[in-house]
């Protein structure tokens, strides 16, 4: 099928600096209302992903985000949440961005411009056929995670992709495809709108599903967290309060002394 891209279709408001505040907000809420029935389509492509993933973490292999701009940022947080909220090793998730740590506060327009890039950083990696790479890109055309996609698969990596235009080079260089296909943007081409709100709810059921598949979650309570701060070790000792029936500070020692939660109960 040919390749449109959505993401640059004009918006279907118009006129928007004669909207009052109200107006403007009221708008991008309905907007906003559509991205979670979109997303809805796509998980048994969410799923069959999450499923190849499990199975490559347990072999010993890794996953790499690589996108740019607020895609790059989004894998970029993504993957940096996953180490103090499941206690997992900070290298199993990887967020790649083009231009580097700079990109995530500054913008690097041209680096997503370098199709070899993100594949040499990866190299650094050692990356290897027990690892994923997911590339994130909105519009499916970012040369960038095109040239990084392309190269896994030549290496027999499994790839997979999150991107809001069907069709897409991007996809084309992906076993696993997710299409999120939201509709123009409220601000015409502005993807960090209903684009990023797509790509950072597709992120987190990915990363969370895959967390849980592999035993980081006991019921539904984060029993892996690192207790690096005081808000995680006040959420640990109130989990084991309720699961051992103790007092606050019997069960704050038990954990500090634990280290983990999932320790202190012995699971």
């Amino acid at each position: 099928m040919p390749f449109e891209k959505i993401t640059e279709q004009e918006s279907f408001h118009a006129n928007l600096e004669a909207m009052s505040v109200n107006e403007l907000l009221s708008a991008m809420n309905a907007e906003d209302k559509k991205v979670a029935l979109q997303v809805e389509k796509v998980i048994p492509h969410i799923e069959q992903l999450v499923v190849e993933m499990v199975k490559r973490i347990k072999m010993g292999g890794r996953v790499f985000y690589v996108g740019a701009g607020t895609s790059g940022r989004l894998g970029v947080l993504d993957a940096s949440e996953l180490p103090p909220t499941f206690g997992i090793p900070q290298d199993l998730f990887i967020g790649i961005i083009a231009g580097g740590d700079g990109a995530l506060q500054h913008s690097v327009e041209r680096a997503e411009d370098d199709q070899m890039a993100a594949w040499d950083t990866l190299l650094t990696h050692g990356v290897n056929e027990q690892d994923v790479v997911i590339g994130i890109a909105a519009s499916g055309t970012t040369p960038y995670v095109i040239g990084v996609l392309k190269q896994a698969q030549a290496n027999g990596i499994l790839t997979a992709c999150i991107t809001c235009n069907p069709h897409s080079p991007v996809a084309y260089h992906s076993d696993h495809k997710i299409e999120l296909v939201v509709g123009p943007e409220f601000i015409t081409g502005s993807t960090r709108l209903k684009a990023g709100t797509a790509q950072k709810m597709v992120l987190n059921m990915i990363s969370n599903a895959t967390m849980i598949q592999l035993g980081r979650v006991r019921g539904s309570r984060m029993v892996n967290m690192k207790l690096v701060n005081a808000k995680l070790i006040d959420r640990g000792t109130r989990i084991l309060m309720n699961e051992l029936n103790m007092d606050y500070e019997a069960a704050k020692q038990l954990l500090l002394k634990a280290g983990s939660v999932r320790d202190a109960l012995g699971c």
